[in-house]
Parts: C-alpha cells; structure tokens; sequence
C-alpha cells in the first residue's frame, strides 16, 4: 500500500469504480480494453518510471518520460493483441444489451465527394485490416500514456485511466468507425 492509502482510501477501491464506470457507459470490446490499459499501462509506467525515470525527464511530479514511453509501448502491444486477436474471436450475440463490438477492423478517413461538389453519404476511403490495426494501436498506445501521465481534478489514476481511455477509444471509432 501506499502512504496515502494507509488512512485513505485503498486503490483498489478506486481500481473498481473506474472499472464499473467503463462497462456501464462503454461497449463491451471499449470497455474491456480500457480496463486492460488500466492494468498492464499503468504497472508499466511505474515499473519504468522507478528504474529509468531518474533519467528521464519529469512530466509532472511522479511521472517522467520513460514511463510514458513504457505506459505507451505497452498500451499499443496489448491494443494490438486484443483488437486483433481476441475480438475478432468474440462471438456476437442478437440483442445484446451491453452495446456489443465497436472494433471492426477497419476505419474510414475523408468523406466522400460525388461530381456535384455534393458530399456523399458514408466515407470516401478505408483503411483495413493490418493498417487499421496499426493506426488503432498507436493510437491507443497515445491515449494510455497521456491518460497515465494527466492529473484529472487530483482523482486516483485507477480511475482516471480506464475513464479518459475509453473516451479516447470510444471517439476515435465513433467518428472513423
């Protein structure tokens, strides 16, 4: 435990609110996924940034470079395993009421233009598979690191992480997805 936890209240207590958060307002693969980056990011950014941090340098008091770097290398690692592992295997069920897969292996950039000058509906290209992944990985390996590192109103990171992830997760597919 920490010496703030001592008297206070325990991380784990702030471990499941920021977890029951994300499965209440968030698909089930967004979700999911935030609650992963809670777990694996943040025990890798504070591995690195014990060790290494000293050299690095700070980003605010208690969080430096290298466990940024840490927090993002292995968020974009685990978005990549799970995005493209473990959801394509997730079995889709009619009439779920948890909202689902967001994740579809594809995003969509530039809206397209008909001869008119009108827009069309829909977007004017895609990006799939591999590249996706990719851009989606990076992406989320961006947005566990800043998550990790920002200080939300002094709210605990076990909540904080998992919150402005999905968030972050969430935008990115529902305005390329």
């Amino acid at each position: 435990m920490r010496e703030s936890e001592v008297r206070g209240t325990n991380g784990v207590v702030w471990y499941l609110v920021g977890s029951l958060t994300v499965l209440l307002f968030f698909p089930k693969d967004v979700a999911t996924l935030s609650i992963l980056l809670l777990s694996w990011c943040d025990t890798a950014a504070s591995t690195a940034g014990r060790a290494w941090g000293k050299y690095t340098p700070r980003i605010r008091k208690g969080k430096s470079l290298a466990g940024c770097l840490a927090g993002f290398v292995v968020g974009a690692v685990t978005a990549a395993i799970f995005l493209g592992w473990i959801v394509p295997g997730t079995p889709r069920f009619q009439n779920d009421p948890v909202g689902g897969i967001m994740w579809n292996g594809r995003l969509g950039f530039g809206r397209g233009v008909s001869g008119n000058g009108r827009q069309k509906s829909g977007w004017g290209r895609w990006i799939e598979g591999g590249w996706a992944l990719g851009l989606m990985s990076l992406w989320t390996g961006l947005v566990a690191s800043a998550s990790e590192a920002m200080d939300l109103w002094g709210l605990d990171d076990n909540v904080v992480i998992p919150v402005v992830s999905a968030v972050g997760v969430w935008g990115l597919l529902k305005v390329f997805g």
